[in-house]
């Protein structure tokens, strides 16, 4: 199996927006038709998603994070036009706050069918939108050094980003129940370290020969190596409810990724239990909950490690063009993440609809306070 080598930290990403109708809100299966409109040069940026009433947006291959925000910019304000003529709204969220997942219909594609039948109940109610973003890396070796690595600070990585408080018309109590409800699935949540690129390819193979999986996409790891772009996919954030809070976590992800390549970042290993415990409490408590850091095994609020790292990735982020959009990591700690807005506007009028127009007037230029 061949690495893609790639220029190092280009970066591709990857959004899930869900399609509401504008009258009620709902989520509403809306992706066929608008994807019939879609023109040909863009139908590699706006694509068919799991099921009917969500749809992805992807980028190009982009150099900067600058590049990022002019891709879909551009993009998005497309998908909005075309939207409107359908009477239906982009919302971004990693769940709906009241629809049912037996309510969503399946995308019409093989591979989705063919899921869906394997994870049956679980595959049902898989109603999640999340970001997903890729950076270049040369080759395979280096992949899985980050890959390794950098499985000690996803979780402050969901915690910045949680955007799925509700589900089904309830308060979870928790801030990523998207999270919890990709768990479920098989191959996925944090993964094992790898070692090396050997020991990668020596899995896939073996899951290929027992029938287990049919290339390497059907491991849905919170980050994997991909092989056929030359990349780290980091996948175990949600859906951030604005563009400016999407391109600050895009520059903290790109900035991780090219100190740990340097080796000025490193850590020791600790255990996945560790990590995974690390993972459950930004799923409960996002900015709010407790992180063990891995150098002394001590317990420090979230929200402390994260300003820790936007303040040691700063330099390497200058490197990058990237330092005004990793700045922003502090004005969503201050402020909260847009599970914690979902909250404060529900709270304030009990009403779903409210809270939903009141979070995507924020989607472009949500002022930081």
């Amino acid at each position: 199996m061949e690495f893609k080598s790639n220029n190092n930290f280009t970066i591709g990403v990857e959004l899930e927006f869900q399609l509401l109708s504008s009258r009620t809100k709902e989520l509403v299966n809306a992706a066929p038709s608008l994807l019939e409109r879609v023109p040909k040069g863009l139908s590699e940026k706006i694509k068919q998603e799991f099921i009917q009433s969500m749809v992805e947006v992807t980028t190009g291959v982009c150099s900067s994070v600058r590049e990022v925000e002019e891709d879909l910019c551009s993009t998005i304000n497309f998908l909005e036009s075309l939207c409107r003529k359908e009477g239906v709204l982009l919302y971004a969220a990693s769940l709906h706050p009241f629809s049912r997942a037996d309510e969503q219909k399946l995308s019409s594609n093989k591979r989705y069918e063919e899921i869906l039948e394997e994870l049956q109940i679980v595959g049902r109610r898989l109603i999640t939108q999340g970001l997903h973003v890729h950076i270049g890396l040369p080759d395979g070796e280096t992949a899985v050094h980050v890959f390794d690595q950098i499985r000690v600070f996803l979780p402050l990585l969901l915690a910045i980003s949680t955007s799925s408080p509700f589900f089904q018309g309830q308060d979870t109590g928790l801030y990523s129940y998207r999270s919890k409800l990709f768990n479920a699935l098989p191959r996925s949540g944090m993964p094992e370290a790898l070692g090396s690129w050997a020991n990668y390819v020596k899995l896939i193979n073996l899951m290929k020969r027992a029938c287990i999986i049919n290339d390497p996409r059907d491991i849905w790891w919170d980050v994997r190596p991909h092989p056929h772009f030359g990349t780290i996919e980091v996948r175990i954030c949600d859906l951030p409810s604005s563009m400016p809070e999407i391109l600050a976590v895009t520059a903290m992800i790109q900035a991780l990724v090219a100190e740990l390549v340097s080796g000025r970042l490193s850590c020791p290993v600790i255990h996945r239990a560790v990590i995974t415990n690390n993972k459950w409490n930004a799923v409960r408590r996002s900015v709010d909950g407790k992180y063990v850091e891995p150098y002394n095994l001590r317990q420090i609020p979230i929200r402390d490690a994260l300003l820790d790292l936007a303040e040691r990735l700063r330099p390497t982020a200058e490197g990058l063009g990237s330092a005004a959009y990793l700045a922003r990591i502090k004005g969503m700690i201050d402020r909260g993440t847009s599970a914690h807005r979902q909250k404060r506007l529900y709270a304030q009028s009990l009403d779903f609809t409210n809270m939903i127009d009141e979070m995507r007037k924020g989607f472009w230029n949500f002022e930081e306070k």
